[in-house]
């Protein structure tokens, strides 16, 4: 793939602008943008130029390679409609970045491929500063020879880049990865929240924590904010809730009980209950430090 192919972005959130942003950076043409939110794409086109567009066709028509970044499944379907305004158009690349069903990966590359386009999935294990900085952890799932002619962009997208297999098993691997982060989280937060109602100094308990078998990824970038209540939003607790579900749901499929799942997934459930689901998955510790509003919500 040429560097002066035209990139348009369906999806210029947090991680949607910001990967945008990287491209631009690379040399890369922002032909155009599109978000629900207008004024996200308005925001993102400041720093890396490209049309504002208000209809997914219009993406499609100006871009050769689409990148989309959308919450869930029905957004998904929603860009893909066979139906009224769509991103389907032939001759077009889509590299879809969301983390949905991988039912919806295999859909897409359907119906992509039955109008002469052709898709990626480019599953994204990393968040907002890997995004800006090109520092992503990529699985990709399609064809592989679709990947092979995106592989330059995407390298320039990525610090690792990872070929996983056909459509729909990046995500499945994906939806494993934010199955088991989450549960690290829950723990890592109850943990937290049990040495804080002892009384012990949590500077302490992290220094142990990080020397010992209870350390982990997680410990890293969240007990700090987990200690000082600072819940920026990195990754929501409703996405952390939406992906363990999916998680929980393959599990099903494959007639597996996942009981440590199943309580991560209903700890994040309760912090959307309480109304903190739009507040860093770190937040969890919410739910289980003594004082917290949202552990005495939760009771």
């Amino acid at each position: 793939m040429a560097i002066g192919k035209r990139i348009g972005f369906a999806g210029t959130g947090r991680m949607g602008a910001n990967m945008a942003k990287r491209l631009h950076d690379r040399g890369y043409t922002i032909a155009a943008l599109f978000d629900t939110r207008e004024e996200a794409a308005r925001e993102t086109a400041v720093e890396t130029g490209g049309e504002v567009c208000t209809t997914l066709s219009r993406v499609s028509a100006l871009s050769d390679v689409v990148i989309t970044v959308v919450p869930d499944d029905t957004a998904m379907y929603t860009i893909f409609a066979t139906e009224g305004d769509t991103l389907l158009a032939p001759g077009k690349l889509f590299v879809n970045a969301a983390t949905v069903t991988p039912r919806v990966h295999v859909d897409v590359e359907r119906l992509c491929e039955e109008r002469g386009a052709h898709s990626l999935e480019a599953c994204m294990a990393s968040s907002i500063p890997q995004a800006r900085s090109g520092e992503l952890y990529l699985m990709i799932g399609g064809k592989r020879e679709v990947f092979e002619s995106a592989r330059p962009m995407l390298e320039a997208m990525s610090a690792s880049l990872k070929y996983i297999g056909e459509a729909g098993r990046a995500a499945q691997l994906k939806a494993l990865v934010n199955m088991v982060m989450n549960i690290n989280t829950a723990g890592l937060a109850e943990g937290l929240g049990l040495a804080d109602a002892l009384g012990l100094d949590l500077n302490v308990v992290r220094e142990v924590f990080s020397q010992t078998g209870a350390n982990s990824r997680v410990l890293e970038t969240d007990g700090a904010d987990m200690q000082n209540r600072d819940h920026e939003v990195y990754f929501s607790a409703a996405h952390a809730a939406k992906d363990s579900g999916i998680a929980l749901s393959l599990a099903q499929d494959e007639g597996l009980r996942l009981p440590l799942a199943q309580a991560a997934y209903e700890q994040y459930e309760r912090m959307k209950t309480v109304g903190l689901g739009e507040i860093d998955k770190s937040g969890v510790s919410e739910l289980t430090f003594k004082g917290r509003n949202g552990a005495a919500a939760a009771r």
